[in-house]
């Protein structure tokens, strides 16, 4: 029996399964895709998964600088 039956010529997710989405952004910390985009990820054409696989380095899933530290829970 060949396993050709099971090699595809489909794009990888980029799922590194570490699936964490964000509060506030709303991507997944792991692959930074939306919710929406993973759960439709089978089902998308290549063109559409190639658009989001070239965007993807550009999102960020954590908003960059600090939540307020020590400073913050001083002003409360």
């Amino acid at each position: 029996m060949s396993d050709e039956i099971w090699s595809r010529n489909e794009l990888n997710s980029p799922c590194i399964q570490i699936c964490v989405v964000h509060p506030e952004t709303r991507l997944c910390t792991g692959c930074n895709r939306s919710i929406d985009e993973i759960s439709r990820w089978s089902k998308m054409t290549r063109e559409t998964r190639l658009s989001i696989m070239d965007e993807l380095p550009s999102r960020q899933s954590v908003p960059k600088g600090r939540r307020g530290g020590r400073a913050a829970r001083l002003k409360r």
